[in-house]
């Protein structure tokens, strides 16, 4: 079986950024509980304001960091699973029937079809990686 994967780049794992998340939180409260102990009742709002923007951009990096897409092929099937956002799609093709089109100029995605059937991979890979993988992946194809 042969197998392709092609993840985000994400700085962060979900684990990682959850800490980082907690220390931010816990910091904040504690400047704002500060504050407010000294009699200045504004800081702990623009705090709260602060940490709703902040655990609202968290919550969508934090979906979209373990977004991938996977080519395998195992004889004569040929399966592209995409992953993104939590949600898997899975797509089955046959290895003597499916055809490679290659980014057009300005794209940055690829095409696998067979018949009707067509999906879009290669977001997460640069230009020169798709090419390497392309050619990787042709070889396998009937």
């Amino acid at each position: 079986m042969k197998r392709w994967q092609m993840r985000r780049n994400c700085a962060l794992t979900p684990k990682q950024l959850l800490q980082f998340y907690i220390v931010l939180v816990c910091l904040s409260l504690t400047v704002a509980i500060g504050f407010l102990l000294a009699g200045v009742w504004v800081i702990p709002i623009f705090t709260t304001l602060e940490l709703l923007a902040v655990t609202t951009g968290f919550l969508i990096y934090s979906r979209h960091a373990l977004d991938c897409e996977t080519i395998e092929i195992e004889g004569k099937r040929l399966m592209v699973k995409k992953f993104i956002g939590y949600k898997e799609t899975v797509y089955e093709f046959n290895t003597q029937w499916a055809k490679i089109e290659l980014p057009i100029e300005g794209s940055k995605t690829f095409h696998i079809s067979q018949s009707n059937l067509r999906v879009e991979l290669g977001q997460f890979v640069r230009h020169e990686q798709q090419i390497a993988l392309l050619a990787q992946v042709r070889v396998c194809l009937g």
